[in-house]
């Protein structure tokens, strides 16, 4: 291995915070992460992006801001078309560029997606040809809300047709008052192609926060 790509059913559901914890899992198991958000949108001027930022705090390989992050947008809007505002494309190019730089000085790059994963990059492409180009091991983040079975089988459905290794999912809980909880995650195990990797509670607590985030378990298969 020598990457993850961390996509989710929809935007805000908790990839971030799953990244995050990944990172501090294989940390844990002696390793060199390196962390990448390819495309951010969403921050104060002048300020970085609060995912990237969390990223970089927990990754313990040091790296170019312009590697870990190529395309960053303030209006927290989709990618390609806060890049349409900007007068910029985003190229898979030059993110795989990137990625290849990170993976020189790394034992794993951990890479969050943007939003879901058919979210648009281009006129032409989207997430999933960025997975598909970088060929890692998928983590599915399922945003744990009424809605989230269709939204997780559609996706896993899409993500089968790039013909990508799964490393895991993991379910987030975004709503604290979603009714049939257990019955939701049965349902999960039971029609999602890859093993859980933890089921995270619902938290308030900042992105940057690592703590109550080591439950994530990684397969010693991802790291042999």
């Amino acid at each position: 291995m020598s990457g993850l790509f961390v996509t989710g059913t929809d935007t805000g559901v908790g990839k971030t915070r799953v990244a995050v914890a990944l990172i501090h899992a294989l940390r844990a198991q002696g390793l060199r992460v390196a962390a990448m958000k390819p495309v951010a949108a969403g921050s104060e001027p002048g300020e970085m992006n609060e995912d990237v930022s969390a990223l970089l705090q927990a990754a313990n390989v040091c790296a170019d801001l312009r590697d870990v992050n190529p395309y960053s947008f303030a209006p927290p809007i989709a990618p390609h078309l806060a890049a349409e505002q900007a007068g910029i494309r985003i190229e898979l190019p030059v993110i795989l560029a990137a990625y290849a730089r990170l993976a020189a000085a790394a034992d794993v790059v951990v890479v969050e997606g943007a939003g879901g994963w058919r979210v648009p990059l281009n006129e032409r492409e989207d997430m999933a040809d960025l997975a598909h180009a970088l060929g890692l091991p998928v983590v599915l983040v399922v945003g744990m809300r009424l809605g989230c079975l269709n939204h997780a089988l559609l996706t896993v459905e899409s993500i089968g047709r790039q013909d990508l290794p799964w490393a895991g999912w993991v379910g987030n809980m975004i709503d604290p008052a979603m009714l049939s909880l257990a019955g939701n995650l049965d349902t999960l195990h039971a029609r999602l192609p890859a093993p859980c990797l933890g089921v995270q509670a619902f938290s308030a607590a900042p992105i940057r926060d690592a703590n109550a985030l080591e439950w994530l378990t990684i397969p010693d298969a991802l790291v042999s």
